[in-house]
């Protein structure tokens, strides 16, 4: 257990350390290589992401709808996702699809590109990896990260109505005026705030777990996993830090 934990807080200080060369070695910008970036995290995310939202807000609205008629509240089954999603599912859950999507594909990339020697050749050719490989990928993923986001919560909300007011027979109107009455601009700009967050995080951690990759094919495999696993706890473990700070 004490060997464990001193090779957890090793590896904290090894994702410390590779976002402190990110701030020193970030520049110059590489217009190019961010905007494939962009493709690869954020476009290429997007169906499974609108997918798992629209499903998400639809059976939050079934079990909320349920609860809610306990206590003749039906009418605010929508409020109730809007305050959801915009608040922990909709940043919570593209953090999630993030870092087992795109993040395992950079963890992956990066520990092929270490074990076959490229990240070594860049070096002896005086290119610096981390401006050229990894700042990219983690500014793209700060950037995608709350737009997925908004996307996610939107999805969500159109989801639950259709179930809400199509299948439950919610009052539309009552969907639509509780949420503008009780959700305030601050709660959508929170959640934002998360995901930018969850980005730099997923991030650093995915593109420390393969560019530190050893053992070759059977170390990139692990360290993708790692990247995922270790990506997902430090997201729920931020995401409470933040809801305690914000609210």
């Amino acid at each position: 257990m004490f060997r464990w934990f001193i090779s957890q807080v090793e590896e904290l200080g090894g994702i410390g350390l590779l976002g402190y060369k990110c701030l020193r070695y970030g520049t110059p910008f590489r217009g190019r290589l961010w905007l494939k970036q962009i493709e690869r995290t954020g476009i290429d995310s997007l169906p499974v992401i609108v997918l798992s939202s629209a499903f998400i807000g639809m059976v939050f609205v079934i079990q909320t709808f349920y609860a809610l008629r306990k206590f003749g509240a039906e009418s605010m089954v929508g409020v109730s996702l809007a305050l959801a999603m915009v608040r922990e599912l909709g940043p919570v859950f593209t953090g999630v699809m993030l870092s087992a999507r795109a993040g395992a594909a950079m963890a992956a990339e990066l520990g092929s590109m270490r074990v076959t020697e490229q990240i070594d050749a860049m070096e002896a050719m005086a290119i610096n990896p981390i401006s050229y490989l990894i700042v990219p990928r983690i500014l793209a993923l700060t950037l995608v990260s709350p737009i997925l986001t908004g996307i996610s919560d939107f999805i969500g909300v159109v989801g639950g109505y259709a179930i809400g007011v199509w299948v439950l027979e919610v009052n539309p109107g009552a969907f639509v005026s509780n949420i503008e009455k009780y959700m305030d601009f601050s709660d959508i700009y929170y959640g934002l705030i998360k995901s930018c967050v969850f980005g730099v995080l997923i991030g650093l951690i995915c593109c420390y777990k393969g560019y530190s990759v050893k053992g070759g094919a059977e170390g990139v495999g692990r360290a993708t996993t790692e990247s995922v696993v270790f990506s997902l706890v430090m997201i729920l473990i931020t995401d409470y830090i933040l809801t305690a700070l914000m609210f």
